[in-house]
């Protein structure tokens, strides 16, 4: 959809300019697609942090478990959390 309206921007630009209106059109086609190829290129961003209400509970899960001086690990502490909410 970017491409079209770039082409059609193009195209009223042209009746301004002294270039033809289909080399204009093109080239604002080709710039289009650039930009929107360029675009899917970015760089993925890192995963979604976790809800805050999730990453509480599952700290205040490991605290408890620390004070009992129960063993465990940060993936139990975690999946606890999940099951809570």
């Amino acid at each position: 959809m970017p491409a079209k309206k770039a082409a059609k921007k193009a195209a009223t630009e042209a009746a301004d300019s002294s270039e033809p209106a289909k080399k204009v059109t093109k080239k604002a086609a080709k710039k289009a697609v650039k930009k929107v190829a360029s675009a899917k290129k970015a760089p993925k961003k890192a995963a979604a942090e976790p809800p805050a209400d999730v990453a509480v509970s599952a700290y205040l899960n490991y605290r408890s478990r620390l004070e009992s001086g129960y063993h465990g690990d940060q993936l139990g502490d975690w999946l606890a959390a999940e099951n809570d909410t």
